[in-house]
């Protein structure tokens, strides 16, 4: 048996008895990278990797092309480092929907931030609420810009009708930015919850999301939702 196969087989071996917690960063990255090189030392190249990027968090956000830049990574492994933010979003999504009672803005910025994870398009969902306030539905309703001209108020009201929503909360996303509203957000706001108000649902926030943080539109008082007009 090779060295390299017995290393192999140790890292396999410990995470199967310890789990990742006391991983240090190089060998969690190396043992991900067993499952897209299946011969040889990665050792090399997992080094190779945290040095070009910095971090593990930096090597799972890079995008496939800046990936296969360095040395040695390939389709296979390009493929399965990005798979891995995809796969996380759709985990911690999972765990949420475990019937989640979200009983406050607070609770609705943290639900939504999680769905943004990994994405590097401007993104505009919409959740949907029901009267004990548990999750009808969280969609993506434009892809985009979120001013007017981009997210449209008839798939919006559409959207929370069908599942007979009593309220929601829109949201989007600024992948390079900062969580700040822009006056386009603030107008965009008004006009989705007027429009929703007219059939019997309630607007009762707009979260932007930059990464792990969130600002809201109602916390932030550019949005009454109770009025349905703006404080500015």
């Amino acid at each position: 048996m090779s060295i390299h196969k017995e290393h192999r087989q140790r890292v396999k071996k410990r995470f199967l008895s310890e789990g990742l917690d006391h991983f240090e960063e190089l060998h969690a990255l190396e043992l991900l990278l067993f499952f897209a090189i299946p011969q040889g030392d990665v050792n090399p190249l997992a080094h190779r990797l945290l040095d070009h990027f910095g971090s593990l968090h930096n090597v799972l956000e890079a995008p496939p092309e800046q990936l296969v830049q360095v040395k040695g990574i390939g389709e296979h492994a390009s493929v399965l480092l990005g798979l891995v933010k995809g796969l996380s979003r759709k985990y911690l999504i999972g765990y949420e929907e475990k019937a989640v009672q979200l009983r406050t803005l607070e609770d609705c910025g943290k639900y939504l931030m999680d769905r943004f994870l990994g994405k590097r398009d401007e993104t505009v969902m919409l959740l949907c609420l029901d009267a004990k306030r548990m999750p009808l539905c969280c969609r993506v309703v434009s892809e985009g810009s979120v001013n007017t001209a981009e997210v449209s108020v008839r798939k919006v009201v559409e959207a929370a009708l069908a599942v007979n929503a009593t309220s929601a909360v829109l949201a989007h996303n600024h992948p390079s930015g900062i969580a700040l509203p822009s006056m386009e957000d603030i107008v965009t706001t008004r006009r989705m919850g007027m429009a929703l108000d007219a059939v019997g649902i309630t607007l009762e926030d707009h979260v932007v999301v930059a990464g792990r943080d969130y600002v809201s539109l109602v916390q932030s008082h550019y949005y009454d939702p109770e009025q349905c007009r703006m404080i500015v």
